[in-house]
């Protein structure tokens, strides 16, 4: 969670430095031709990845290390080749995004990014191993190091010998540098893990990867073409409802550059749990060990309530300070304000999903992703017309309870009895109004003395620590249980220290 945190931060301050210096114009260009990378990147290294760590985590529990170091081979000969199926298909094609892109030189761009395509596909693969192998350590370092890496290339060559280049240039070549950088970096430590590469004539494994990781894969396809189909729906359906269209892109721009970023900041900490789960989850279904996912299962649901539900007051408590911060603009703080609701659905629906994943469960879990986006994209077609942009706030909310309750129940099924987090949910959603109103009542005050930063920190402080003493009080944290923990390993230490120093 803190390298997660830490990778988050620098890739935000970086995109302010890129932005300020390439110019909005070379941005907007480079932007254009990332989204259709990251819908390439996204078919590379998603299921295939996922499926990998999922197999390595078994093997590790039988230490079958022979088939772990074949079903490696595979994968990584698989996302090669796909890798440059996918890159010649552009170079194929380059008449046809002449058509698409407005300026020609988007297309110089996406060919410069290509690089990183396969460079990323012998990278995810080497890190689907590592994962599953649950060296967390070393997975952390290759992630944050990637971004490092970027950054100084950039600053090198915007500075150096391209500073005379148009930037977004710049930045694609310092995306495919760092790419291959870190796809080193995770080679090496594959090796120093005791990795290997073994020779498969059998076809079984490419059959078994590629079986697993296309539900997978096209799940996340799936979601990186919605934002497109989104991006032509919502401003079209304002227009209808009577908005100009400049208003209509300007309502767009707010809710989806501005608003929802926020809305995903809970998924940073969701998504390390997942990371966390997935290899843990995936040896104990290889040995039946259905207690021990049990268990796993409630607490980390338990867990994604609580993390979801504590932005909830902060952001209804102070969102249009947080838009005027952050923006400069009061009506981001104003959606904000009546988006925040959508965190705790969006929250259930990344970790079940990652749990029926880790599970074996991936067919039916795309099942329910593409219900739930199939009722969105009908919320943003219809409701526009009588809520305008809140449509799609509601859409996505609609889609993350639907998929969420479906996830839920099958999960359910799976570990053998319901997944009873509804009282814990009912009493932790009641200290959302106690708490918001502490926020506002803070941040209201503050105001009338205190810099605009100054009073964000301390209102969204005070309510958090707020909400968190509630749920001591209220026995929704076992706060005894986590001391005597944290205790019980700090002894486990001091007795092996000093085991150490009488040998």
């Amino acid at each position: 969670m803190m390298f997660s945190i830490i990778t988050r931060v620098v890739g935000f301050l970086f995109r302010i430095y890129i932005s300020r210096t390439i110019g909005s114009q070379s941005l907007g260009e480079y932007q254009v031709s990332f989204s259709i990378f990251m819908v390439l990147l996204t078919i590379i290294s998603s299921g295939l990845p996922f499926i990998i760590s999922r197999l390595t985590a078994k093997y590790e529990v039988g230490n079958n290390k022979q088939q772990e170091h074949k079903m490696v081979t595979a994968g990584l000969i698989i996302g090669v080749v796909l890798s440059l199926i996918l890159c010649a298909l552009v170079v194929i094609f380059i008449p046809a995004f002449k058509h698409i892109f407005a300026d020609e030189r988007c297309i110089t761009i996406l060919l410069i990014l290509l690089p990183a395509l396969v460079f990323s596909s012998v990278y995810s693969t080497l890190r689907g191993n590592i994962w599953g192998k649950r060296q967390y350590f070393a997975l952390c370092i290759t992630e944050l190091f990637e971004q490092i890496a970027r950054v100084i290339i950039f600053i090198i060559l915007i500075q150096g010998a391209m500073a005379t280049k148009d930037g977004a240039y710049v930045s694609a070549i310092s995306l495919s540098v760092a790419c291959s950088l870190s796809a080193i970096m995770v080679i090496i430590i594959y090796f120093a893990l005791g990795g290997k590469l073994k020779r498969n004539k059998d076809k079984t494994f490419y059959r078994y990867l590629i079986k697993k990781s296309t539900p997978i894969t096209g799940v996340r396809l799936a979601g990186s073409l919605v934002q497109p189909i989104i991006a032509l729906v919502i401003p079209l359906r304002l227009v209808a409802s009577g908005y100009s269209s400049a208003q209509a892109l300007s309502l767009y721009g707010i809710a989806m550059g501005m608003t929802l970023p926020f809305l995903f900041i809970p998924s940073t900490i969701i998504g390390s749990l997942s990371t966390a789960l997935v290899p843990d989850l995936s040896a104990a279904f290889s040995i039946n060990d259905m207690e021990h996912i049990r268990s796993r299962v409630v607490s980390s649901i338990k867990f994604t309530v609580f993390i979801s539900v504590i932005f909830i007051p902060i952001f209804l408590g102070a969102g249009t300070l947080i838009g005027n911060f952050f923006y400069n603009n009061s009506q981001s703080g104003i959606m904000l304000e009546q988006s925040a609701w959508v965190i705790l659905p969006l929250g259930l629906t990344n970790i079940s999903s990652s749990l029926l994943n880790s599970l074996g469960y991936e067919i039916k879990s795309m099942r329910n992703y593409i219900l739930g986006a199939i009722i969105m994209l009908l919320s943003i077609w219809f409701l526009p017309l009588i809520i305008g942009i809140n449509a799609l706030v509601w859409g996505f909310g609609i889609c993350f309870v639907i998929t969420s309750i479906l996830n839920l129940k099958m999960i359910g099924k799976i570990v053998g009895g319901k997944i009873n987090i509804l009282k814990t949910m009912f009493v932790q959603l009641l200290f959302v109004i106690p708490s918001a109103s502490i926020c506002a009542f803070v941040s209201g005050i503050l105001a009338n003395f205190l810099p605009l930063f100054f009073n964000l920190v301390i209102s969204c402080g005070v309510c958090a620590l707020f909400y968190f003493s509630l749920c001591i009080v209220f026995n929704q944290i076992e706060i005894n249980s986590i001391v005597i923990k944290i205790k019980k390993k700090f002894y486990i230490k001091r007795k092996n220290k000093h085991k150490k120093l009488n040998i």
